[in-house]
């Protein structure tokens, strides 16, 4: 099993992200699908999640500023990001599953 995310970056605020996680070795299609993030020094923080009937639901903090969407035919996850601000500056971490069970290795998001 492999997730792996990719798009992060240095943004400033006011700027814009797409995050994307390429998942294999699972049956990606019928997964929940979410993206936590973890600041240092911080909690983890479930940001956003899908599940296999394309259903979203968005952490306060983010809501209306980021998007989550899915192509089960490309097996892939986005997260689109915009009107970024300092605090949402962490490590985003694409996951599969409600526990979740799988994890990405996580990218790097600064806002600065």
């Amino acid at each position: 099993v492999q997730l792996v995310e990719s798009g992060g970056g240095l943004v400033h605020p006011g700027g814009s992200l797409r995050l994307s996680c390429a998942g294999s070795g699972f049956r990606f299609s019928i997964y929940y699908m979410s993206w936590i993030r973890q600041a240092p020094g911080k909690e983890r923080e479930g940001v956003a999640a899908i599940n296999s009937f394309g259903d979203t639901n968005y952490a306060d903090s983010v809501k209306g500023r980021f998007t989550i969407s899915r192509d089960n035919a490309k097996n892939t996850v986005h997260l689109e990001m915009n009107n970024l601000k300092s605090e949402d500056t962490a490590v985003y971490y694409c996951a599969a599953g409600l526990d979740p069970n799988y994890w990405g290795q996580g990218t790097q998001v600064t806002v600065s």
